[in-house]
């Protein structure tokens, strides 16, 4: 299989998919649910708006699954993992600018407050998401290393390699950990099939 072509479960289920089939849809969420409303909620912080989140993005996904072209996202879990997070980053400033309008502060310094929570909402997200995405074994040494407070050599003595070995992975796992902060905020999600968002 290149390196363009999605997994065989991504092609299949987005025939599926393109075919209307609801079991798909059943098949869809019981895997990616979790994913999404974790995501959501990590960058609301609200569990009603997290569950309008995860209904806007199967919804979207549902009535548009042409939508997804794993040349550009590579996976359906990343491209939902996406199509999330940006559906969150956007209620997030919304709702944030709606609390500022009732308020009657729309200062700048009130807007750049807003912006900070929504990039730190965001990034935090992505973060998640990465760490959850990543190969096992990166993982692995990430949670000892970062969570359970091991350095190196005690992270490569519970993972049963050499000192080299975590330092490797330790090391990618960062690298990938880093795009976080290093990729753009994304805008406002796709238009939607009846003019709202998603």
């Amino acid at each position: 299989m290149g390196k363009d072509t999605p997994p065989r479960w991504d092609r299949r289920m987005q025939q599926r998919l393109a075919r209307g089939e609801a079991a798909a849809l059943g098949e869809l969420y019981d895997r990616f649910a979790s994913l999404v409303h974790n995501t959501a909620h990590r960058v609301l912080e609200d569990q009603d708006a997290a569950d309008q989140v995860t209904r806007e993005v199967f919804g979207y996904v549902w009535e548009n699954p042409d939508a997804f072209d794993p040349r550009q996202e590579g996976s359906l879990r990343s491209w939902i993992a996406r199509l999330t997070r940006r559906q969150a980053v956007y209620r997030l400033r919304q709702s944030g600018a709606r609390e500022l309008a009732e308020r009657g502060d729309g200062s700048a310094e009130e807007a750049e407050r807003l912006e900070q929570r929504v990039r730190r909402a965001a990034v935090a997200a992505r973060a998640d998401y990465i760490v959850t995405s990543m190969p096992v074994p990166l993982r692995k040494a990430l949670e000892l290393a970062y969570f359970q407070r091991r350095d190196y050599r005690q992270t490569a003595a519970d993972l049963g390699v050499t000192d080299d070995e975590a330092r490797r992975r330790l090391r990618l796992g960062l690298q990938l950990l880093a795009t976080a902060h290093t990729r753009p905020l994304e805008g406002p999600p796709p238009p939607g099939g009846a003019g709202r968002p998603l």
